[in-house]
């Protein structure tokens, strides 16, 4: 189904206004409390259902149940996201109350990124069915690949190729100038780490995006629920980070949960002519897996605690 012009103008205010108002919030509030951070991210998954409830009686049943499906998938790959969010930070020892600025930013930078993936995607799929069997495969591959990973397995941002052809054209600096991205350093601009955090993150977001749009395509090809799905996922991130982040590590059994649901969307499609899988219960398996994965890991802390 065609989705009209008036309805991707009026998504782009709704994203803009939904922006502004998280600016707001970060700009106001230095001291980014568990509670606020609980009720934002409370709000943006109500946000994202009624918006799958306008999806319903707009375009129908099923093309809700793809965006519930597609949102669910984002949600779920972007906890793994927030660990690498968590090690950049880190690296670049950036404090806690000027990581929220650059997660802004950072999902920023990321709507622009994917909305460029997602409609070259669509189109190539569509234009090549034939390659339909690859993603499939793909998918599967990366599910092992990330059902396999190492525990302490950590991206190498010494290595990142942003990050060192950044810092050859531009000059850097070790020092942070509050919540800054550039500053002045004996009378020479100079970019802080926060933008070299910025910079990793968004280069980081890509390389998942490979992995988390072509799980969105193999559920549905319109081209609407893929980005809007996606865009929900993004917005709720920074409170979502705050909620999390300190027990990121805590999540053990997250990356079993994660390759589990790959590896059930890359089997979906190369079972595509010879076993239909309804969306409804690919959604109901997403859940649930994410929910066991969740619940095993905490489990799994309690019992180690009560053993020490």
């Amino acid at each position: 189904m065609s989705v009209d012009l008036w309805v991707w103008a009026a998504f782009a205010v709704l994203v803009l206004i939904c922006l502004a108002v998280d600016l707001g919030l970060s700009h106001r509030s230095r001291e980014h409390s568990m509670r606020g951070a609980l009720i934002m991210t409370a709000f943006w998954i109500v946000l994202a259902i009624l918006f799958g409830v306008f999806i319903y009686f707009y375009m129908g049943s099923e093309d809700a149940v793809e965006y519930y499906t597609g949102y669910a998938v984002e949600k779920a790959m972007s906890l793994d996201t927030l660990f690498v969010f968590m090690f950049v930070f880190s690296y670049f020892a950036i404090p806690t109350e000027y990581r929220h600025r650059v997660l802004f930013y950072g999902i920023i930078g990321a709507l622009a990124f994917r909305a460029l993936f997602i409609f070259l995607g669509v189109e190539i799929i569509m234009e090549f069915t034939f390659l339909m069997p690859l993603l499939g495969v793909f998918l599967v591959y990366t599910a092992v690949k990330t059902a396999t990973r190492k525990e302490n397995e950590r991206p190498d941002l010494n290595r990142n190729p942003m990050v060192r052809v950044f810092k050859r054209l531009y000059p850097t600096t070790t020092d942070l100038d509050g919540d800054r991205f550039f500053t002045l350093k004996d009378g020479v601009k100079t970019a802080t780490p926060l933008f070299l955090a910025l910079i990793a993150i968004e280069s980081t977001d890509i390389l998942f995006s490979i992995d988390s749009i072509p799980a969105v395509l193999a559920i549905t090809q319109n081209t609407f629920i893929v980005y809007t799905s996606n865009v929900f996922a993004m917005l709720g991130l920074r409170s979502l980070y705050s909620v999390l982040e300190g027990s990121l590590q805590s999540f053990r059994y997250l990356k079993y949960g994660l390759g589990a649901i790959l590896m059930f969307v890359g089997v979906k499609i190369l079972a595509h002519g010879y076993l239909e899988i309804p969306t409804l219960l690919s959604l109901a398996f997403i859940i649930s897996t994410m929910a066991v994965s969740v619940v095993a890991s905490r489990m799994a802390d309690s019992r180690e605690a009560r053993a020490a």
